[in-house]
């Protein structure tokens, strides 16, 4: 009998929507490679829809709080369901940015500098020199990221807004100008490395990871094999010093600007990243030459409890 398998999905986060879109794929791939597949929607019931459901497997394919910090990770710990992807700890601290960075700057990665800030005071003053990034602190998706450019006078004033949902804390850190590149690390190895090029803006904000044609991805990075082989060596070191499991995606910075510093740092670490038919972790999949039904597979098949 094939295993049945609970796709964790939608969700209340911010990024519900790019949640559905990456529950939809993996349960379409899962049911191509023969598995008995449940689609879902998880809301404040799910301890009841899943103790009622009994799957086999839970594939976790939501993003943002509660499907990326640990919570869904607990509990799904405390029913005995086995689930994809990184446990409680590994998830609860790759999503707080800061105490992650703690964590690989002490593994030997490089990380950019930077400090937590009360999101008043960072509207009222430049808590560093710009250009800094500021960012929400436990957000994935770039969600409420803002670049502070050189020779801007004043900070950004929608910190101090009603409109800012994101925190009254936030994390500060110094702009790493160059190439964006993400690195996916799958059980004990790292794959391929991309570049991000945003089709249209300055930056791969929201708009451009997840709308069709919104960024350009060079596949494989075009970069010295040294700086390769590097990327890969970051990403997989970081993933094992947080304990991360499963899938896994680091985003870097590698500045080789005229005049840069050659700075190749890690930003952060996807315990959850995307599936959609736009996502990274499929096309650097598919370039180690894993068909997407092949991945999801080997994803069910990786899930245990205890992670």
């Amino acid at each position: 009998m094939s295993k049945h398998v609970a796709v964790l999905m939608g969700g209340w986060s911010s990024e519900r929507q790019v949640s559905l879109n990456s529950g939809s794929a993996c349960a379409e791939a899962l049911e191509g490679e023969g598995f008995r597949v449940t689609q879902v929607d998880v809301g404040p019931d799910i301890a009841t829809v899943l103790t009622e459901l009994r799957p086999d497997v839970a594939l976790n394919a939501l993003h943002g709080p509660a499907g990326e910090d640990g919570t869904i990770q607990g509990l799904l710990e405390i029913l005995r369901i086995p689930y994809t992807h990184s446990g409680v700890l590994a998830s609860a601290l790759a999503m707080h940015k800061e105490r992650a960075k703690t964590i690989m700057k002490a593994a030997g990665v490089s990380v950019p500098e930077g400090l937590i800030v009360n999101r008043h005071d960072a509207a009222k003053a430049h808590p560093l020199t710009p250009p800094y990034v500021i960012k929400p602190i436990a957000e994935g998706s770039s969600m409420g990221v803002i670049i502070v450019r050189d020779g801007r006078s004043h900070p950004p004033q929608i910190l101090a807004s009603d409109e800012w949902v994101y925190g009254e804390q936030v994390l500060a850190e110094t702009y790493i100008a160059g190439r964006e590149l993400t690195c996916a690390v799958m059980g004990d190895k790292a794959l391929g490395v991309i570049e991000i090029k945003p089709a249209s803006g300055e930056w791969y904000d929201f708009d451009a990871k997840y709308a069709e044609g919104g960024s350009i991805h060079v596949l494989p990075a075009e970069i010295k094999p040294k700086i390769y082989q590097r990327v890969q060596e970051l990403s997989l070191t970081a993933h094992q010093a947080l304990g991360c499991r499963g899938i896994s995606r680091a985003d870097l910075r590698y500045d080789d600007t005229p005049g840069g510093t050659g700075a190749l740092v890690v930003l952060e670490v996807n315990t959850q990243p995307g599936m959609t038919k736009t996502s990274l972790v499929p096309e650097i999949a598919a370039y180690a030459g894993l068909s997407f039904g092949e991945l999801v597979r080997w994803m069910v098949e990786d899930a245990t409890l205890g992670r």
